[in-house]
């Protein structure tokens, strides 16, 4: 049966009068492992999120369920360790959306084989036995067999390790959907207005319906902000009347990502270059038909909803690029550049409460009124942090000990086959449905589509019938929810995606039963312009 979101039904249940276990603001990565985690306990659980699931920083990820094979050079091995083990728990559970991907590691010196195999054999070591193959040492053919676009002069081979991939923004609305067959109310599209105080103590979230203007008072014994790069928002909401505000928690830095066509990289392997001129590590990924290159790190003392790119950034994406490509791509090959916020986090105990370095990735602060606050950490290890932020709400005795240490470990998420089965063998496209392509192949306009993938990719192209499990199972409410994160089409190739806005918009407005504005349209093919680095038109600025 298909796990599916029922706007009206969750809707209905925020209605309820009763209080809460918890409630969790924020619908990123982190806010939605919370929900997942504290339903499968069997807590009473409400999520809200201000705009789409993973709208933010959880959508416009790397795409890549890691290690982190940088932590290694310092000298971190417990972070590493944890992280190999998430990997594993992640293609475990949602083989559907993460699989195993090789990496190819270029080396243009004699001595580079050796030096990095050493310490991706110590990967492979931490790894044990869910380590997903063995690091290989790779001639200058062998390489070129792999990667036969990469630059030749020079080359003197290779080292070949793995690691995994998966769809962020898809995986995030996935987690949605097992939190809701697991118990959980999570509602997109509905802003946190206020926190509830009494007594000097957080007891409660505010909430508005965006679609409707309803509000909601959700009181809870516990409430947990995860709003990625918004937390300290979250926390303002939280001080006394008169009182100072708070050191921040969060340094923003933007991650700048850039699609170019598969060509620049046809094979199945993916590069991965160790050390940019900034000293970065630098990607180039096989991603959905095309190919991803990032990331940038610049710090941001500003945090808009929808970051951009500057031209200086994608230049360097690009030059950098070029320094391992045979053909190095230019700006006219860029199909979609879109940017990302992460929060690095800066911890303080200002507020009078207590904070826990859970890792260097991750914080979790108890405040003094008891909102405990997430931030910081990454994909690949959402479900740890969301077992972490349970601890912690134990440790403060907001929430009586419930479930063990562990409690979504062996959890498949909505779609996944029984581990028996391993990977379904499904079209492109419909691979990343799982055991619920049967149920989308019944809608109608599966056999309709509106663009397909000539590429020789996975995305198999959309269909209306994609669109339709989308509104109906997902829900999907807009149409830059349908073409930037049900579908990833606005990250592959923008000019598309702007040209499908007002199809399916069509296709929504049957969905739901109203017309979609005409303001909804026309902002998104203006954003369609800004994912292609286009400054926008005189008559999209007049609308």
């Amino acid at each position: 049966m298909t796990a599916s979101i029922d706007r009206a039904a969750q809707l209905a249940r925020l209605r309820e009068e009763r209080t809460w276990d918890l409630v969790v603001i924020g619908g990123g990565a982190t806010g939605l492992g919370v929900a997942l985690d504290a339903a499968a306990r069997g807590f009473a659980v409400a999520l809200v999120e201000a705009e789409d699931f993973a709208k933010g920083t959880s959508s416009r990820a790397t795409k890549l369920v890691h290690g982190g094979v940088r932590y290694l050079a310092q000298g971190n091995v417990s972070l590493v360790r944890e992280a190999l083990h998430e990997r594993a728990t992640l293609l475990a559970n949602a083989p559907h959306l993460a699989q195993p991907l090789a990496f190819v590691l270029p080396a243009y010196r004699w001595w580079e084989p050796a030096f990095y195999g050493i310490g991706l054999k110590l990967y492979d070591a931490l790894a044990g036995r869910r380590g997903l193959g063995a690091t290989q040492l790779l001639s200058k053919a062998k390489a070129l067999a792999r990667l036969p676009t990469l630059r030749q002069p020079r080359l003197a081979g290779g080292v070949r390790y793995w690691d995994g991939q998966f769809d962020d923004a898809r995986l995030a609305v996935t987690i949605a959907r097992t939190a809701v067959a697991q118990g959980a109310v999570v509602l997109n599209h509905c802003p946190a207005t206020g926190l509830l105080r009494e007594d000097g103590k957080i007891r409660g979230v505010m909430a508005r319906d965006a679609e409707t203007g309803e509000t909601f008072t959700l009181r809870s014994h516990a409430v947990v902000n995860a709003a990625g790069v918004w937390v300290d928002a979250v926390r303002d909401m939280d001080r006394e009347p008169g009182a100072a505000a708070r050191p921040p928690m969060v340094a923003p830095s933007q991650g700048v990502h850039v699609v170019v066509d598969r060509a620049f990289l046809p094979g199945s392997d993916a590069l991965i270059v160790p050390k940019t001129a900034d000293g970065r590590v630098l990607f180039a990924v096989p991603w959905l038909g095309k190919t991803l290159l990032g990331t940038t790190d610049a710090p941001r003392s500003d945090l808009p909803r929808e970051p951009m790119a500057t031209e200086e950034e994608i230049g360097f994406i690009l030059a950098e690029a070029g320094r391992y490509l045979a053909r190095a791509p230019r700006r006219e090959d860029v199909l979609s550049v879109w940017a990302g916020l992460r929060p690095l986090v800066k911890p303080s105990d200002e507020d009078g409460g207590t904070t826990k370095k859970i890792s260097r990735e991750h914080t979790v602060l108890v405040g003094r009124s008891g909102l405990v606050t997430v931030t910081g950490g990454k994909w690949t290890t959402y479900r740890a942090m969301a077992e972490d932020v349970m601890a912690r709400c134990f440790d403060a005795g907001l929430l009586p000990r419930r479930g063990g240490a562990d409690a979504t470990s062996a959890l498949r998420l909505a779609g996944a086959p029984e581990r028996a089965a391993g990977t379904l063998d499904l079209p492109p496209g419909e691979h990343l449905y799982g055991t619920d392509a049967a149920t989308l192949r019944a809608l109608p306009g599966a056999g309709r589509w509106l663009w397909r993938d000539e590429s020789g990719g996975r995305t198999g192209g959309l269909s209306e019938a994609m669109l339709r499990f989308a509104v109906r199972h997902e829900m999907a409410r807009t149409v830059e929810d349908l073409l930037a994160r049900r579908s990833r089409l606005l990250f592959l190739d923008a000019a598309r995606a702007g040209a499908l806005a007002r199809p399916v918009a069509a296709l929504l407005a049957e969905e739901l039963g109203r017309p979609v504005p005409e303001a909804e349209i026309r902002a998104f093919e203006a954003l369609a312009r800004r994912y292609r680095g286009l400054p926008p038109s005189n008559e999209l600025k007049a609308a």
